[in-house]
């Protein structure tokens, strides 16, 4: 080995580098007018080093070949990463293709990079370094960025869906292909019964998701084992009982591999997951990290869509027993009502209506406000509803039944400390042989009722008295209605008289613009009654903000009338439009 033959490197830091076009080595033979590297020579009397002490500090084992092929000189190096190649045979007898061909591959389970320099005079010098430890590193930090990319799409995928089935449908289909060819959600148990999804890998790459039902006791062991927190290890029987259930299309118990993972929940898990795929990719312990890792944010998802089901289910139950029931049907009596609360979206707000049928062919009837919006006005008026449900079986006197409702919501509130009132009109209606109807009306502080005669004429009823729920003993007013057949009485909210609209968006609508609105509707039937009030009002508002809107009419049906469905203008929540829905 000569100087020439290991130009290029640097012996000041064991750097092995390729001289480029764009920089010449200071010292080349081949170089004219430059003189050649100088032989080691002897120092202060020892012997000339060996090249071979120089070369065995270098990161990279040196292969020098001459031009026949015949391998002339190992480095230590070489020699311990390449002990086939010895010198004085053919390189290419030594069997290590992936030296002659260069670049990396891996021998005696090492992974070398191999590079080929020509030499002066035909020679060559290959490179060769064992890079095991970069290539595993460089390796381990792309698989840790894919997983951290995976989970990070996981936790947006996740982030959107509310409800636990859409929930379920996207942690099995997010799971395929990355964690298994086939992934099984089973949710804890509801009412006995647990729901299962699945996604499998389709013909087209495209996981395909399928769902069903299993009663708690056929629940595989694996996987109520899994229910209670338990991580089951991945065994032969745990593929058989996921193969038994029909769960692994495709795979049988001896090619397939699985691994059961808990999905965190808020006391117990929500549910377990089954993550399977070919045996010839086991799971390893990265591997089971990756899916304990997907199963805490599949937990998290499905644990606030859990929630929020239940919490939606409850404000159902309760928001139908706020809603405002309609009258029950009296005898000589048609019902018509309306009803939009100022926030849509709740179906519930602080105006109320409602009647009660009395056991001498009579009905209780009322319509209110109580003070304040949304859902604490809603309890409010559900709390006065049920007082006059229970008042009205002992107290059928308007007047005194309010004294009585007046008392016990003073009660209410003293207790609660909270300074709730009302407004309010309660009646009693019967019905005379003529058709005809006598109304016995009392009033709490609200808005007189209208009377929409045969003539065509609109009469305010002279009814007054005080708030209900503010002082004991209070001013009740009393006044006695005769409607004769085919004639209605008009109860309404100041969610009407009070809608800020019109042409500059903040007028009032006024009770003139109700009478005029209701003049000449005295042959309208209670229901078209009711609505036509109700649609006047909301296009006055245009698409302003308004207090609640209660309507209730009750008219006169004469003598063998028959009494119509109720038309009524409760939300619905399966409707849509801007106005909400009308009955």
């Amino acid at each position: 080995m000569t100087a020439a033959d290991v130009r290029g490197h640097d012996p000041g830091d064991g750097r092995v580098w390729t001289p480029s076009a764009a920089r010449t080595p200071a010292f080349s033979a081949d170089v004219p007018g430059r003189p050649a590297l100088p032989a080691l020579a002897p120092d202060r009397g020892h012997a000339a080093p060996d090249w071979s002490e120089v070369v065995e500090h270098f990161r990279e084992g040196l292969v020098i070949c001459d031009a026949d092929g015949v391998v002339r000189q190992v480095s230590p190096v070489a020699e311990r990463l390449l002990p086939e190649v010895v010198p004085g045979a053919l390189l290419a007898a030594a069997g290590v293709t992936g030296l002659v061909a260069g670049g990396d591959f891996t021998h005696h389970g090492r992974r070398l990079r191999a590079r080929r320099m020509p030499l002066s005079a035909g020679r060559s010098c290959w490179y060769v370094e064992d890079v095991t430890e970069i290539v595993s590193r460089a390796d381990a930090l792309l698989a840790e960025r894919a997983r951290s990319a995976f989970l990070a799409v996981v936790g947006e995928k996740l982030g959107n869906p509310l409800h636990p089935d859409r929930a379920a449908a996207a942690v099995v289909r997010l799971a395929v292909p990355t964690l298994a060819e086939v992934a099984v959600l089973v949710l804890a148990p509801r009412s006995g019964r647990s729901r299962w999804w699945r996604a499998s890998r389709g013909d087209d790459e495209m996981p395909t998701v399928d769902s069903g039902v299993l009663a708690a006791p056929d629940l595989p062991p694996a996987i109520a084992e899994g229910l209670l927190g338990a991580e089951p290890h991945a065994v032969d029987w745990l593929v058989e009982q996921a193969v038994e259930a029909g769960w692994l299309p495709g795979l049988t118990s001896v090619e397939a591999c699985a691994r059961v993972v808990p999905l965190p929940g808020r006391e117990a898990p929500v549910g377990v997951l089954l993550v399977a795929r070919r045996a010839t990719r086991w799971y390893d312990e990265e591997d089971v990290d990756l899916v304990r890792a997907f199963a805490a944010r599949a937990g998290a998802a499905l644990t606030t869509a859990v929630l929020y089901r239940d919490q939606a289910e409850v404000a159902d139950t309760l928001q139908a027993s706020l809603v405002p029931v309609e009258p029950a049907e009296a005898t000589g009596v048609q019902w018509g009502t309306a009803y939009r609360p100022a926030q849509a979206g709740l179906r519930i707000g602080g105006d109320f209506y409602g009647a009660h049928r009395l056991p001498d062919g009579g009905s209780v009837f009322f319509l209110g406000d109580v003070s304040g919006k949304g859902v604490e006005a809603a309890v409010f008026t559900g709390q006065l509803r049920q007082c006059l449900h229970a008042l009205h079986r002992v107290e059928a006197h308007p007047a005194r039944l309010l004294r009585l409702l007046n008392d016990a919501l003073l009660e209410t509130t003293q207790a609660h400390d909270r300074g709730r009132f009302a407004t309010m009109v309660l009646g009693v209606v019967r019905p005379h042989r003529d058709g005809g109807l006598t109304l016995a009306l009392a009033g709490g502080g609200h808005l007189p009722p209208l009377v929409l005669r045969n003539s065509g004429a609109v009469e305010q009823v002279p009814l007054s008295g005080m708030l209900v729920g503010v002082v004991p003993d209070p001013r009740v007013g009393e006044v006695t209605v005769r409607l004769e057949p085919g004639e209605t009485c008009l109860l309404y909210s100041d969610g009407i008289t009070e809608a800020r609209g019109g042409r500059r968006g903040h007028e009032q609508f006024g009770p003139e613009r109700l009478v005029n609105a209701v003049t000449d509707c005295q042959r309208m039937p209670a229901p078209a009654l009711a609505e036509r009030i109700e649609q006047v009002t909301c296009d006055w508002l245009g698409h302003g903000d308004h207090d609640d809107i209660a309507v209730l009419a009750l008219r006169a049906t004469g003598p063998g009338g028959r009494t119509p469905r109720h038309l009524h203008a409760v939300p619905d929540p399966a409707a849509t439009g801007t106005r909400g829905p009308r009955g």
